[in-house]
């Protein structure tokens, strides 16, 4: 449901997360509301410890909170690190829910994840799949922490009165992403393997799987916008889809990344490689119809990233992941 609306300006908010892609793009839109933001270094607080993030919520006394803290990462990683996975983000949530509920923080917005929804979840997803069908075994890891999260800002808001709210994004790309091949999603392995393919002079690169699975892919900077615009308008126990409206094959996001950076090359398929959940495309006809839509094209939000990279590619070539394009 809507609400009445919540104003952030003069408030203090906590951003958890803000050094993420997705945290540093709800700072940079923040800026713009008038509101005190206020962030904290995992130097100085980890969120996964329990009695640091009761006693920093006490001392900071946020108005409103953007839960954007999580252990992130794409199919090899979860696979990898399964126990990191659900255990850092099971407690990073529940320990932030609860502070801000025993500090008497006014509002919450936990960010989630479409890999929550089955996987073979009817398409377009609507919020309505949660907990429907077997979830993706490559992220099911992760899945399920998020799962819980949601959950528990469910049963807090139930229990406790709280206006806690859940968003669910599609697949989220932009400045300050991944790129570590170890660890990273699809958009940005592949804006890495396109750029070291051009630059090394490769004949062509290569991509894991057949390249028919379809994605949805959002720009971190409009799924900040609709978080802000939530926090202002929504009030409701139902997690709400944020997504970009249309999907595209792996195949042909390549291609379009590989005209973007300019590589000429070949693309070859491993299909070896798992291909993950077929197809995974937000219904995100709630938030339209409340008359928020995004407004960077795939295109624009891809030349953007790349320019960020390029901008860091230093920091970024650091990062260990190369895999042999030929």
């Amino acid at each position: 449901m809507t609400s009445d609306g919540y104003e952030l300006r003069g408030k203090r908010v906590f951003v958890a997360g803000h050094g993420g892609m997705v945290g540093s793009a709800i700072v940079r839109r923040l800026v713009n509301e008038g509101c005190a933001i206020i962030t904290a270094p995992r130097s100085e607080l980890d969120l996964s410890d329990q009695a640091q993030t009761r006693a920093w919520f006490n001392a900071a006394k946020p108005d409103a909170v953007f839960l954007a803290a999580a252990k992130v990462g794409g199919i090899l990683a979860n696979a990898a690190h399964p126990a990191t996975f659900l255990y850092e983000n099971v407690m990073i949530q529940a320990n932030v829910l609860e502070a801000a509920r025993r500090s008497g923080v006014e509002k919450l917005l936990l960010l989630g994840s479409s890999c929550i929804y089955p996987k073979h979840a009817t398409q377009p997803i609507s919020e309505d799949e949660l907990l429907s069908g077997q979830l993706e075994p490559t992220n099911e890891w992760y899945a399920i922490a998020k799962i819980a999260g949601i959950k528990l800002a469910q049963a807090i808001r139930r229990q406790h009165g709280c206006d806690f709210i859940s968003v669910m994004p599609c697949n989220l790309y932009g400045p300050g992403d991944d790129f570590d091949l170890q660890s990273s999603h699809v958009l940005p392995a592949l804006i890495r393997k396109a750029h070291h393919a051009k630059t090394c002079g490769k004949s062509a690169m290569k991509i894991w799987g057949t390249g028919e699975p379809r994605r949805e892919f959002l720009h971190v900077d409009d799924l900040a916008d609709a978080c802000v615009f939530l926090m202002n308008h929504y009030s409701g126990e139902s997690p709400i889809n944020a997504g970009f409206g249309r999907d595209i094959s792996i195949l042909a996001l390549a291609e379009l990344i590989c005209r973007v950076i300019g590589f000429e090359g070949h693309i070859r398929r491993d299909a070896t490689k798992p291909d993950g959940t077929p197809r995974k495309l937000m219904d995100s006809g709630r938030l339209v119809a409340m008359r928020w839509r995004p407004t960077i094209t795939l295109k624009a939000g891809i030349a953007d990233t790349y320019r960020w990279f390029l901008r860091n590619i230093e920091a970024v070539e650091r990062v260990k992941g190369i895999e042999p394009s030929s």
